[in-house]
């Protein structure tokens, strides 16, 4: 079986034809895949600046400057797999959250049964929790999880699905392992700390931005490679865990995040995990004119899908 890409419309100029992400074709034949690039423009789980429902459609475009061959790795992720963007997640009850959840996990339901692997482009965090409920119902994931807030407190304005809420519900539905959950980047004052300590007591690995600094970049990703360890992994990459000088269009911007460079190094120490899935989330493109959150979004979620076609095809070849 052929397992490359069609790569044909890379060659024409940017700014021509319609947009997919990284300029792959779009396709609904998930016979024909490997990973699937998907959208999701939901922001009804926001407690604060929305926006990220226009994440997708601005990552798509700024996906034209994306190019094949990763300059450090030279992974080409197009030539080990089969890649295409498969559209957005559609939504019948946008206003009715549980029956968004319910569309999100049976789009993603049609991937898994598939054998395809989803990386996404949010969409505020709400989106990873039904996710988790498709790829994840057989077994728990780990979870190498890159953000500026822990998105583990229970409930807000009497809802429990909000973005701030997603992996404290994969916790309790035993969709995400907490003892292989590791939370890179977490900063910010807050007026309780319910997230925080449930993290930490439910046997999550917690980096907060001050040992991130203390300690360096190498250092967290051995943590991270030790926690989450050989067995099945995702990476769940929320652009506010980033410094907003890099990030400005998201929703809750923390000040003294981290670099994009650092945060590309992070993504490159994953070489080699068992990656089962991946997603970038709350691009909110109406506070960032410049495009600039949307490339830096979309830069991460093709670093996701270098290290995710390298661990197909290590797993296809028995390595």
């Amino acid at each position: 079986m052929i397992h490359t890409t069609d790569t044909t419309s890379m060659s024409d100029p940017r700014y021509m034809g319609l947009p997919t992400f990284m300029r792959t074709q779009f396709s609904r034949a998930l016979d024909e895949l490997d990973i699937a690039l998907v959208g999701v423009p939901y922001d009804g789980g926001t407690t604060n600046r929305p926006g990220a429902r226009h994440g997708p459609r601005e990552m798509r475009d700024m996906s034209s400057l994306m190019r094949a061959i990763h300059h450090v790795t030279h992974i080409n992720p197009y030539q080990l797999c089969r890649v295409a963007d498969v559209g957005d997640v559609p939504f019948q009850k946008v206003f009715l959250v549980e029956h968004v959840l319910a569309d999100i996990e049976n789009f993603y339901r049609t991937l898994h049964d598939k054998n395809v692997i989803p990386i996404s482009a949010g969409g505020d965090h709400s989106i990873t929790f039904p996710i988790f409920r498709a790829i994840a119902r057989n077994e728990p994931l780990g979870m190498i999880h890159i953000d500026a807030h822990t998105d583990t407190w229970d409930e807000f304005q009497g809802s429990k699905f909000t973005h701030g809420a997603p992996f404290r519900r994969a916790v309790e539905e035993g969709l995400l392992d907490p003892k292989r959950t590791v939370q890179i980047g977490i900063r910010g004052a807050q007026n309780t700390a319910e997230g925080w300590d449930y993290s930490i007591n439910s046997g999550m690995r917690v980096i907060f931005i001050e040992e991130f600094d203390e300690i360096g970049v190498e250092a967290v990703i051995d943590e991270a490679r030790k926690v989450v360890g050989d067995q099945p992994t995702y990476i769940s990459f929320d652009v506010d865990g980033l410094d907003p000088v890099y990030a400005p269009g998201t929703g809750t911007p923390e000040v003294g995040g981290i670099t994009t460079i650092d945060a590309q190094r992070l993504l490159r120490g994953c070489r080699g995990l068992d990656l089962r899935g991946g997603d970038v989330v709350e691009v909110a493109p109406p506070f960032d004119p410049t495009g600039n959150t949307s490339l830096v979004g979309v830069t991460m979620m093709y670093e996701i899908l270098c290290l995710i076609a390298e661990s197909i095809a290590t797993a296809r070849s028995g390595q």
